[in-house]
């Protein structure tokens, strides 16, 4: 088990050892990173003055659990997180940790995946460093749920943002493995909740900087499809629930609207929430309603 450098407030322990009150942080590779080339960079984590932790230079890619509290009843149900940043940073507090506290406090045990973003300097292939990330996060949960308490067929992935584009992208993508996996589990989630996600590269819907953070300044035709999500949906895609603000002006809500359309139009379930203000990056909080997307969360969970 790896240590990660520069962190002393999380321990890092070996996986038989977590509990259900554990909030531990856990390496998800051995001693070699795959797709990952040797650079000095730092991991740096800042905090400003709204209280928005940002993390950058992630090398050695991490899950942190947490488990359903003591007098909490487990439902079984697992939530891997994917924060946003625009594949440049991680908002790993509002759009990983405040997200993971409050499913456990439900009963839904959650994992805040610290991914690699995407860089040249790091990786050999760049447009599959996250996806490797989030392809072992599914498979590490799913091979460890008999000892977590958790339901192999009831493990879900979340992201917001740029993370929101990496959870559909593991949705779609699933049955293409970028990482080792020779006991072939199975690398689909059974479900996903995307928070205002980047969802397609093409030009005129999607974030400009996440497509040219994981794909270049000048990406070819091949991959921009490649990695627009709503291009990718088939019959097996596992059912979405998704939140966007109609007044995003970072990330189009036709994203969303784009992805549960296909969605639909393969007889797949997906519920999206709209709100009429709230911009981008609200987390949890959307300030201009009392309407809370959690709630209609956990209502449309227990469906699936």
């Amino acid at each position: 088990m790896q240590y990660l450098k520069g962190i002393c407030c999380v321990a890092m322990l070996t996986m038989g050892t977590l509990t259900a009150s554990s909030q531990e942080e856990i390496a998800l590779y051995g001693t070699e990173v795959p797709n990952s080339k040797p650079f000095p960079l730092e991991e740096v984590q800042t905090t400003d003055d709204n209280g928005i932790t940002r993390v950058t230079g992630v090398t050695i890619p991490t899950l942190t659990a947490y488990f359903p509290p003591e007098g909490v009843a487990n439902t079984g149900k697992a939530v891997v997180i994917c924060p946003g940043g625009g594949y440049a940073i991680l908002a790993i507090t509002h759009e990983g940790h405040d997200v993971a506290k409050l499913l456990a406090a439900n009963g839904i045990s959650a994992f805040v995946l610290k991914y690699r973003l995407p860089k040249d300097e790091i990786m050999q292939d760049k447009r599959i460093g996250p996806l490797q990330d989030a392809q072992r996060a599914i498979q590490l949960v799913r091979e460890k749920a008999p000892e977590w308490g958790i339901s192999q067929n009831e493990i879900g992935i979340a992201g917001f943002s740029a993370g929101g584009h990496l959870a559909a992208t593991l949705s779609t993508h699933y049955k293409d493995p970028v990482i080792a996996n020779p006991k072939h589990t199975s690398l689909r989630p059974d479900f996903s909740l995307l928070v205002y996600p980047v969802i397609s590269l093409k030009k005129e819907m999607t974030h400009g900087g996440s497509r040219t953070n994981l794909l270049g300044s000048d990406p070819s035709v091949d991959d921009i499809n490649r990695f627009s999500n709503e291009l990718q949906v088939t019959a097996d895609t596992p059912p979405a629930f998704l939140v966007h603000a109609e007044d995003d002006t970072a990330v189009p809500i036709a994203n969303s609207e784009a992805y549960a359309a296909a969605l639909k139009q393969h007889g797949i379930d997906a519920e999206l929430i709209t709100y009429p203000e709230g911009g981008h990056g609200f987390g949890l909080n959307n300030k201009t309603t009392q309407d809370k997307w959690f709630d209609h969360f956990l209502s449309w969970l227990t469906k699936h």
